[in-house]
């Protein structure tokens, strides 16, 4: 099996110091490979969004280590692998509106990595890169002469895509890039993120709270709950067996679109409370090949079961 294109260790991310120091994300692991997509799912407040922001070193890390193409991110970088680090990972943002500068053109924007990375040789091959990234995303060469406002949530978006790509990433960290979108948007940014996938050989880190959403972008789901990652599985196998408690609430509270299904539906209710953790301390288990839970050894078994 191929090295990790980043590989996430015990990383641990505090805010505030002494008696009000809190611990948003605790010994949290994963991997992402080339090509592959892990979604990180959990409800809010969870530390999703902060994990990423780690990686992105927006955040600094307490403990544990990131590292990126064989390098450890998280430790004082030269110049030239902090410009590369930052070219190489870059955010799709959750707030399409916010994210863009409303003054200037969308020209503009999308070239903003060109000019501070200086990836262009000359006008002509800036502009060429800001046509064909629009184009990827689905959007029209000409809409390069507008301002944001001019736009809908849908395209807004994608030009935050095409500000990222013209950067030609490997690592896409998308915070939520669907949540503020109208549902029937939704799916149209999805297909678009596994195109992009496909053409350019991209890995994703994919934060949500939605769990039906992940289900059509991820090879592997994480499920993150108070800073720990509980549970984390290929994708269809979550969802045919999930083991941990917190996921199968998470999972309970997807909507069906049958409405006799889902007056029948029963909400399940996670209670942090049902676990013997006093008596047995959980630990981070391979309960099968390639589905971990954080569980203790009486409770593995009896979920197994």
């Amino acid at each position: 099996m191929s090295e990790p294109l980043i590989s996430v260790k015990n990383i641990s991310v505090d805010f505030g110091s002494g008696k009000k120091r809190f611990r948003a994300v605790d010994h949290v692991s994963f991997d992402i490979r080339r090509g592959e997509t892990l979604s990180l799912v959990g409800e809010s407040g969870s530390g999703k969004t902060t994990v990423g922001r780690a990686i992105l070193r927006i955040y600094p890390v307490a403990t544990g280590s990131i590292t990126f193409k064989g390098t450890d991110i998280t430790k004082k970088l030269t110049s030239s692998e902090q410009r590369d680090m930052c070219r190489r990972i870059q955010m799709i943002f959750q707030d399409p509106m916010a994210s863009l500068n409303e003054r200037a053109k969308i020209d503009y924007i999308v070239s903003e990595g060109l000019y501070n990375f200086k990836l262009f040789k000359n006008e002509a091959e800036r502009k060429e890169k800001v046509m064909k990234a629009l184009l990827e995303v689905g959007l029209l060469p000409e809409f390069a002469s507008r301002f944001p406002h001019e736009f809908s949530g849908g395209q807004r978006q994608r030009i935050g895509i095409a500000r990222a790509l013209v950067m030609e990433p490997e690592l896409l960290v998308a915070d939520e890039p669907i949540s503020a979108l109208d549902v029937s948007i939704r799916a149209q940014v999805i297909n678009l993120l596994n195109r992009l996938k496909e053409s350019h050989g991209l890995s994703y880190l994919f934060i949500a709270h939605d769990l039906s959403v992940v289900r059509f972008i991820s090879d592997r789901i994480a499920v993150i709950y108070r800073g720990k990652i509980v549970e984390l599985a290929e994708s269809e196998r979550l969802f045919e067996k999930p083991l941990h408690p917190y996921t199968r609430a998470l999972l309970s509270a997807v909507p069906v679109p049958d409405p006799e299904i889902e007056k029948q539906k029963k909400l399940i209710v996670y209670d942090p409370a049902q676990h013997p953790y006093d008596k047995e301390q959980p630990i981070w288990t391979e309960a099968e090949p390639g589905h971990y839970v954080l569980t203790s050894a009486s409770e593995l078994d009896k979920w197994m079961r």
